[in-house]
Parts: structure tokens; C-alpha cells; sequence
């Protein structure tokens, strides 16, 4: 693990292509580790498909982007926090779990958030 240490020290003076690196590598461990993280871009790629099929105003396009994109990012950062706490606190306690179904919460509200803009993109293509 001697490479994760000397990427975590410094970060912030390393240049642009180095951070971008870090934090592809984060994205591609979230990706092969995390199912949920897979399902849930697999979801905003579908949107990204229906929007260019469906080519809409630049405004559903913020939208939909917008909450497909919270619900990934937040479901790295639930990510990122089991993993911390599941390394610094090994043990079942009452403040981790809190902690882990919060952030649960978190993603399960931004993801119904998602759908709900979805649907009211949907009506619009029908109305």
C-alpha cells in the first residue's frame, strides 16, 4: 500500500493531472468494489442515452444531469466514509451505524429525487 500513502500526503501540491488521476482511481476502485456505485451510473448513462435520443431543452439536460450526477458523487462519498470507518472502527457501534444509514439516506433521497425529475421529464415528452 506504499502507492495509497504517497497519493494521500501532499495531494493538494501535486498538479491538475495528478489529482485528476487520484481521482479517476477512486472512481475505478468504487467501480469494481460497489455494486450500488455500478448500478447507479449505469442509471446516469441510461439518462445521458435518453437525453441525446430525445435531444430536449438545455434545461431538462441541467436537470436530469444534475440530479443523476448527486446521486453518483454521493454514493462515492457513502462509499469513501464505510470504508474509512470500516478501517478506523472495525467493531459494531451504535454512532457507525447512524453514520452508515444516514448516508444511506443520503443517496436513497437524492436517488428518488432523480426519478422524480425523470418522471416529470417523461410527462413532458408525453404531454
Amino acid at each position: 500500500m506504499g502507492g495509497f500513502s504517497e497519493m494521500s500526503h501532499g495531494m493538494k501540491n501535486h498538479n491538475f493531472l495528478r489529482r485528476l488521476g487520484y481521482a479517476l482511481a477512486g472512481i475505478k476502485t468504487s467501480w469494481r468494489t460497489e455494486r450500488t456505485f455500478r448500478t447507479l451510473s449505469l442509471g446516469m448513462a441510461f439518462i445521458l442515452a435518453v437525453l441525446v435520443a430525445t435531444r430536449p431543452a438545455p434545461i431538462w439536460w441541467a436537470a436530469l444531469l444534475l440530479t443523476a450526477g448527486s446521486v453518483v458523487a454521493l454514493e462515492l462519498i457513502n462509499t469513501a466514509v464505510e470504508k474509512l470507518i470500516d478501517h478506523v472502527h472495525p467493531d459494531q457501534h451504535e454512532i457507525v451505524g447512524i453514520v452508515k444509514d444516514t448516508l444511506a439516506g443520503a443517496v436513497l433521497t437524492m436517488s428518488v429525487t432523480s426519478l422524480l425529475v425523470f418522471a416529470a421529464f417523461f410527462v413532458s415528452l408525453i404531454s
